[in-house]
This record gives structure tokens, C-alpha cells and sequence, in this order.
């Protein structure tokens, strides 16, 4: 720990550490799944400092013990407002298995990387023992498990339609996507001494109504019944739709489904926070450490990773159909001003443990750093899922120029070696224009910043798989854009005598995507020289199109049918094409192409 930090320059998360602040009673209490780490990528942190900030006594209960007695649950007490509970950094059953729902060992979250310190489905667990031990005390669930459960959804893990997990869990409120701006209208509400059961206006949350909401010019969609979408896929993928499209535009509507007797009622998001508001959101009092009850503990690894790192921006307008990204964050980007990029930079510089090198300036997306609609009254009438697929809107506005000068500013500071951009990169934002779009967005400068100053070793790029059918349905660009990405980055290398690596990233079984495909995959990969490390298998996750597809068969955009990989055989099956260079894969590969009758794709795998 750092030497120059004392106990209370944390939020709270034991019973002494409250009495040494004075505390009779807290306001609030969050629960998380997650080690309690106090720096502004873990959401838990944010929450917690925003509610300190706006002057009330929090604490924080991190991956507390649902399998005992359950002290942990009681050690603080009742809080006087409510209990806040969140899975943590990831929906609890993504953390939990692999996409062939083999049971984790390890979990990034917790010292050590140690599994089983969170239930499956653990907003609902934690949920159901608060409300078992404080059955009159408000129970608010967010963070992404939440957000992404907040209507009927498809769950892989049990092979079935959930409801949302408002219904599952017994919560009083749900506050959807990025939090900051709902919590402190919440906390205004309950100020005045408003109950939590009367919080029915408050944007960007989730309430159960006994009566069905009346709409008022024409600013409700009410979606098909959960018990609809248990006898009919179809209706659950055309929900799909109506969700997608509302939760990407300016102006939504909110969203009302019936579960039994009852009704799901989720009101419209907020407006974006403005520049000056995220800025405030990431100047808060974090440590930026882990909280010193680890310190006699291992480190703790999704720590480790982004310690020295710093997010840019938020939200992104890609829109990929596996992605949970715009679900949770909006496809909307958020981004903070340089000063207070540049702030966060020179704190990191004086971290006891920082050696010179910051080791990610990036977000979800790392290149859409201020890129917005040059007129924001077409972007408030639009409601393409994705700014850039099947092409680029041409009111996006996508010039590279003030993020290389971001770069630049950020290596500037003395105490900074170097800095790594570690977040992927959409290159079908920079690559394959005109000589006029190259010069006036700052293309080609970004590319050879980014690529032979940022890249510590290897520049991870996900282009996701070769087949063009299937990467429409993934809603990304023609592998051709990665071979020409290659191009330059083979090119720069040359030029500047630099020893480096592009390493794709690939998924398998992928709705749409056919033994043929991931034939044609290895054989494309092969010929470019590359023997694949980073490549995943499908992972169906809740509220993405990929995920909907994948349960019903169905595009709910077209309604017609799509071939899906689903036993565990036929997904393993198409995982071996990664590694059709392994001498165990030799033989089992050659059979199927030639019962696939592709001769040819086995002499240009092993001639």
C-alpha cells in the first residue's frame, strides 16, 4: 500500500472503520461480487464515491459470504436509505463457465484470481437473503448482470427464457446502464424523504407496476409477455428489436412488459452526461488502490491489468451482435476532456509502484475518442444500432486528429516512458480512404502514432472471422480490411526497424457460422502466416442480437432463419479449425473437409 494513504482515504467495509469515522448508521450500503478496488474502472468504486460526494454515509460490503451464517450481510447494520447490490465487473455466469459451461477456475476479480467468491446469478442471490434479513429496508440492483437482465432474456447457462430479474429477485428499483446520473437523482428523491416505492420518474431505471402504465402521446412501447415469449421465439426475437432500437436512440420511449399479473416498466435513459459531468464523474477522491484488507493478499488480477491505465471515453457505435457494450453503456460515445485525461496521467505518475509506463489510453473502442454526429438533430431522429455497420453514417464525424494529439500531450509528461494503447481499435474507421478524408481526418499520422509508438509488442485487432455472411450478421467489416491493417502495420515495422506483433483475435460458432466457414477461416489465416492464439467460442450472452439469434434461429430483423452451432460437439468441432496445425487435429480435419467435400482447402492446409 501505498505509504502516503491512511484507512479512511477508502470507503469504508468494516464495522470499525464506520465507528472511526463516527457513524451511527450508514445511508447506504453496496454490495458487490467484485474486491472492493478503489479506482475509477469498477464501477462499485464510482458509485460509492459519488454517493460520498453528495454527502452521505456509505460503506461497502465486498463479496460477502451468502453460504454461512450470513454475518457478512449483518455486520453493518440497516442502512437508513437502501442496500445497492451489483454482480460486479461482469454478469456473474460469464464469469462463472466457459462457453461450453465448464466451470471457471479462476475469476479476475478476487485476490489470487480465486473462484467461488460470488453465487451464480448473484444479484438475485444477494437480493433474496436482504430481503430474507431486511425485508422493510429498499434493496436498488444495478451494474451490467442488472442491466442486461432487465427484461425477458435468454440465459445459456440454464437453457431457458428468464424473466427480468426485477421479477427474480425481489428488488425494489433497477437502475440500468451507467449509473452516475440516476443515483444522484435517486438520492435527491429519497432526501425529500421520498420512499423508494414511489420512485416511478426517475430515468434510466426499472420498476415493477401492479397496474398496467397508461401511455401518453405515444411514448410507451409495450413489448410481448414474458409468457408470450415462452410459446412463441418469434415474439421474443421481434421484442429484440423494439429493445435495440429504443435503447439506441436520444429520445426512447419507455419500454413496458407484462410478467404474470404484473408489469415491467423501464423508463427512457438520460440525456448524455456532457463533458464537464463525466469529468467529474472520474476527478472523484479514488486511491486508485485496492482496499488495504487485501494487502496481506494476492494481487488481485483485472486489477493488475488496469492499474495504470485510462479510460478515455465511454460507449460505443459499433454495435457488434455479441457485444453487450451499447446494451450497457449506449452506442452513444462519451468522451472526457483532455485536461482531465491528462490529470488522471500525471496522478498515476505518482503511484508508489508506477515505473514510466501507462499501460492503456483507451476504451471500449480505443480510436472513437470524440467522435460524435456533426448535426445532432439526424442523430436524435436515428435509430441504427450501429454508427459505422453496414457502413459509415456520414454525419459521423471521425476525425483521428485530436486523439493523436491526445497521444502526444500524454507522452509528453516527463515522467512517462512510454504509453500503450491496449483496448482494441476499430480500423475500418482509419483504413481504405480517399487521399482527402486521409489528410483532412488524420489518418495515416494516427496510424503510424498508434502503431509505432503505442503497441507494447503486439497490436491486438479483432476482425472476428474471414467469412463475409458471417461477419454481416456480426455487423463488422470485410476481412479485407484487416489484410490491408497488416499491410501498413508490416509496412511501418520495416521502415522503422521494429520487432512487432499483430495478433487477431477470432470467435467460432458464431450464429450463421458453418463448418465451411471456419474451413475457410483456417485456410485464409494459414496462408497469411498466422498460427492463431487469441480466438474464443460463441458465447451466448444476455440482451445481444448474436444471443437472440442463437436461442430462436431467427434474425428479428428479417425473421428469416440462421443456422446455429449449438451441442457442445459441434462448437468444439469448430474450435479445432483454430489449430488445424496440431498434429492431434490432423486427421479429424482432413475427414471432415472431405465429407464436406472440400478437397482443396486439405492441399492448401498441408501441402
Amino acid at each position: 500500500m501505498n505509504d502516503n494513504h491512511k484507512i479512511s482515504d477508502w470507503i469504508p467495509v468494516t464495522k470499525k472503520e464506520v465507528d472511526q469515522r463516527g457513524w451511527e448508521q450508514l445511508d447506504v450500503i453496496l454490495i458487490s461480487g467484485d474486491a472492493y478496488i478503489d479506482h475509477p474502472s469498477f464501477g462499485t468504486a464510482v458509485i460509492a464515491r459519488i454517493i460520498e460526494k453528495e454527502g452521505y454515509r456509505i460503506a461497502i460490503i465486498p463479496q460477502p459470504n451468502w453460504q454461512d451464517d450470513l454475518r457478512d450481510f449483518r455486520k453493518l447494520g440497516k442502512p437508513g436509505l437502501f442496500f445497492g447490490v451489483t454482480a460486479g465487473s461482469m454478469d456473474s455466469m460469464v464469469n462463472h463457465y466457459t462457453a461450453n459451461k465448464r466451470l471457471r477456475s479462476d475469476d479476475a476479480f478476487t485476490p489470487g484470481g480465486r473462484s467461488g467468491y460470488r453465487p451464480d446469478y448473484t444479484v438475485t442471490v444477494y437480493t433474496k437473503i436482504l430481503k430474507q434479513l431486511y425485508p422493510e429496508t429498499p434493496v436498488i440492483i444495478g451494474g451490467i448482470e442488472a442491466s442486461l437482465r432487465r427484461l425477458t432474456h435468454y440465459d445459456y447457462w440454464s437453457d431457458q427464457l428468464k424473466p427480468s430479474v426485477l421479477a427474480d429477485s425481489g428488488a425494489d428499483l433497477l437502475v440500468y446502464g451507467m449509473a452516475e446520473q440516476p443515483i444522484i437523482e435517486i438520492l435527491q428523491f429519497l432526501k425529500r424523504g421520498e420512499p423508494v416505492s414511489a420512485l416511478t420518474t426517475v430515468k434510466q431505471t426499472a420498476y415493477i407496476s401492479l397496474v398496467a402504465p397508461i401511455p401518453d402521446n405515444n411514448n410507451m412501447t409495450t413489448l410481448a409477455s414474458h409468457e408470450e415469449c415462452l410459446k412463441s421465439k418469434t415474439k421474443f426475437a421481434r421484442n429484440f428489436k423494439l429493445i435495440e432500437q429504443e435503447s439506441n436512440k436520444v429520445f426512447a420511449k419507455t419500454i413496458v412488459q407484462r410478467v404474470e399479473n404484473k408489469y415491467i416498466v423501464i423508463n427512457p435513459p438520460f440525456p448524455l452526461p456532457d463533458e464537464k459531468q463525466i469529468d467529474k464523474f472520474y476527478d472523484l477522491a479514488y486511491t486508485r488502490l485496492p482496499h488495504p484488507k487485501y494487502n496481506k493478499k494476492p494481487p488481485i488480477p483485472a486489477y493488475e491489468m488496469i492499474k495504470h491505465s485510462v479510460n478515455i471515453h465511454r460507449g460505443c457505435f459499433g454495435g457488434c451482435s455479441f457485444c453487450t457494450i451499447s446494451a450497457h453503456q449506449g452506442k452513444f460515445v462519451i468522451s472526457r476532456s483532455g485536461k482531465s485525461i491528462l490529470k488522471e496521467v500525471d496522478k498515476i505518475t505518482t503511484m508508489f509502484d508506477f515505473k514510466g509506463y501507462i499501460s492503456d489510453l483507451g476504451g471500449p473502442s480505443a480510436n472513437m475518442y470524440k467522435m460524435k454526429g456533426f448535426d445532432q438533430d439526424i442523430c436524435n431522429r436515428c435509430i441504427r444500432p450501429s454508427c459505422i455497420y453496414p457502413n459509415i453514417c456520414k454525419n459521423l464525424n471521425i476525425n483521428h486528429k485530436p486523439l493523436t494529439e491526445l497521444y502526444k500531450k500524454a507522452e509528453s509528461h516527463p515522467k512517462v516512458k512510454k504509453i500503450f494503447v491496449n483496448s482494441g481499435i476499430r480500423y475500418d474507421l482509419f483504413i481504405d480512404k480517399t487521399k482527402k478524408e486521409s489528410a483532412e481526418n488524420g489518418f495515416e499520422e494516427y496510424a503510424e502514432q498508434l502503431i509505432t509508438r503505442h503497441v507494447s509488442g503486439r497490436l491486438k485487432v479483432a476482425p472476428e472471422h474471414t467469412s463475409l455472411q458471417v461477419l454481416k450478421l456480426m455487423r463488422k467489416p470485410a476481412f479485407d480490411y484487416f489484410m490491408k491493417l497488416k499491410k501498413i502495420f508490416d509496412q511501418l515495422n520495416k521502415k522503422y526497424q521494429l520487432n512487432q506483433q499483430i495478433v487477431p483475435y477470432f470467435i467460432s460458432s458464431h450464429p450463421g457460422c458453418t463448418i465451411e466457414n471456419m474451413a475457410e477461416l483456417a485456410v485464409k489465416t494459414k496462408e497469411l502466416g498466422l498460427r492463431l492464439q487469441q480466438v474464443q467460442d460463441f458465447t451466448p450472452t444476455p440482451m445481444t442480437l448474436a444471443t437472440v439469434i442463437y436461442y430462436t434461429g431467427i434474425n428479428p430483423y428479417t425473421l428469416k432463419k440462421i443456422y446455429r452451432a449449438k451441442s457442445i460437439k459441434d462448437k468444439k468441432l469448430q474450435q479445432k479449425f483454430f489449430f488445424w496445425y496440431k498434429p492431434e487435429n490432423v486427421n479429424l480435419i482432413k475427414s471432415v473437409l472431405k465429407r464436406i467435400n472440400k478437397p482443396n482447402f486439405i492441399n492448401r492446409l498441408y501441402s
